[in-house]
């Protein structure tokens, strides 16, 4: 029998700017998928009206397509209202989902005195012992119920692609809250009828919400559904810097906040598939990586997501880039043969506008303690114009020859009067670009 061609989705919600860390999850799924030779569906989690307008939906798209990644079809759990219903009234005829009137302040008051008590503090269950007068009641006094699932009574198991056998216990949690009380379904009750309904063979999905995969699978068996159907893996969340979380609202690792940086999608592609992974990270487009991709290699920790090696990650990206693929991104005037100059030494794109300033404004050197005699020197024996890419290397050796200085001593105050930095693109380059006035005028300065 031949097995079923693999499809995988893309969840995502447009309540918020994607972040990096569902930007990674995303991508792992889109990657395996490719892989496989597999469908890919952009699977739109609107269920929150008040949030989910259709600006952010076409940001989000944005993003993902910006990051590299397409798709085959796209859904939206906002059009799968009756679906959710069937599945509700199912539930409900076999008892597994049973209504609740309990307000989040009595709720919380039960959690305190449950704790205080030596208890679990998990959900009591005090509402499958409502009566039908008892429910009629509290409907005639205006209430709605909430609805919950109820768990089964042992442990749901599978082995993960990446985590290795998983046992959760099931009466450890809470039954779960499916159906808020104006009847819309919350994202793990939608999720999980979407993935067994929509023939998802393969899974990838954050480590945190291992508890909500094992609700997810004891609601489908509850509704007939094969639960091994779907080959589940689990990515160790990533954390920042400080062995943190990252929180997704953190709005300096978005997408969108990345890429108005400089971020290149290739960069943060290339960075995203390999967290976790061993072997440094390079700019590689998501089709490019496809191939090659496989959870196997991924690790059982919390990886670091950081700043510092997706910025040299980018660096080589930016270094790669042809000046055609960047000029509209570039300030105005820019040329190639300044991109030639500066590509190689910028951690983000944005770094460009300082550079040309230097070529092409007025930018105003430092007064450089001690060298005066030394900058007036070189004052005197810059080379005159024009100039091409000679001109470094015949000005810095007509200065050997008249100081004696020689490496940085010779280099580092010429480039602190040309450019304002102690570092930055090599200046056979640059020079010929800054020009003669500009240089003769920053050099005096320098000196007095």
């Amino acid at each position: 029998m031949t097995a079923p061609a693999a499809r995988l989705r893309m969840a995502v919600s447009p309540a918020s700017p994607l972040h990096v860390g569902p930007a990674r999850i995303v991508l792992a799924n889109w990657l395996l998928a490719r892989r496989l030779g597999g469908h890919v569906s952009l699977r739109v989690e609107d269920g929150d009206p008040g949030r989910d307008t259709a600006d952010a939906q076409a940001a989000l798209r944005h993003d993902l397509s910006w990051l590299g990644l397409d798709w085959d079809e796209q859904t939206s759990q906002a059009a799968q209202s009756e679906r959710y219903a069937r599945a509700a009234e199912a539930l409900k005829a076999a008892g597994r989902l049973y209504p609740c009137f309990e307000s989040e302040v009595e709720l919380n008051a039960k959690r305190v005195r449950r704790v205080r008590q030596g208890q679990p503090a998990t959900y009591d269950r005090a509402m499958l012992k409502l009566t039908p007068a008892q429910r009629a009641t509290a409907e005639a006094g205006g209430k709605r119920p909430y609805w919950r699932f109820r768990l089964s009574d042992g442990p749901v198991t599978w082995n993960d692609r990446v985590l290795g056998p998983r046992r959760v216990m099931l009466p450890t949690l809470s039954d779960p809250v499916m159906i808020r009380a104006d009847g819309t379904p919350l994202a793990a009750f939608a999720g999980a009828i979407d993935d067994f309904e929509d023939g998802i063979t393969h899974l990838v999905r954050a480590e945190d919400l291992v508890n909500t995969t094992a609700i997810q699978l004891d609601l489908a068996a509850a509704l007939g559904h094969d639960p091994a159907a779907i080959a589940l893996a689990h990515l160790p969340a990533a954390a920042d810097a400080d062995g943190d979380r990252l929180s997704r609202r953190a709005g300096n690792f978005s997408l969108h906040a990345l890429r108005q940086r400089g971020v290149e999608p290739n960069a943060l592609a290339g960075y995203l598939a390999r967290l976790g992974s061993a072997g440094e990270p390079h700019p590689s487009t998501p089709a490019e990586l496809a191939a090659g991709y496989s959870l196997d290699g991924i690790g059982r920790t919390a990886p670091r997501f950081d700043i510092r090696r997706l910025l040299a990650v980018n660096r080589q990206a930016l270094a790669l880039l042809p000046f055609a693929g960047v000029a509209d991104r570039l300030p105005h005037g820019t040329t190639e043969a300044f991109w030639q100059a500066v590509r190689g030494s910028l951690d983000l794109l944005s770094e460009a506008r300082g550079y040309w300033e230097v070529v092409a404004g007025t930018i105003v050197p430092p007064i450089i303690e001690g060298e005066a005699e030394f900058l007036r020197t070189a004052l005197d024996t810059l080379p005159a114009e024009p100039w091409d890419a000679t001109v470094w290397a015949t000005w810095t050796e007509a200065l050997k020859q008249a100081t004696g200085r020689a490496g940085k001593s010779l280099t580092l105050p010429l480039r602190l009067a040309l450019t304002g930095e102690d570092q930055g693109p090599n200046l056979q380059a640059l020079l010929p670009l800054i020009g003669r006035p500009r240089a003769a005028q920053r050099l005096a300065v320098a000196a007095s």
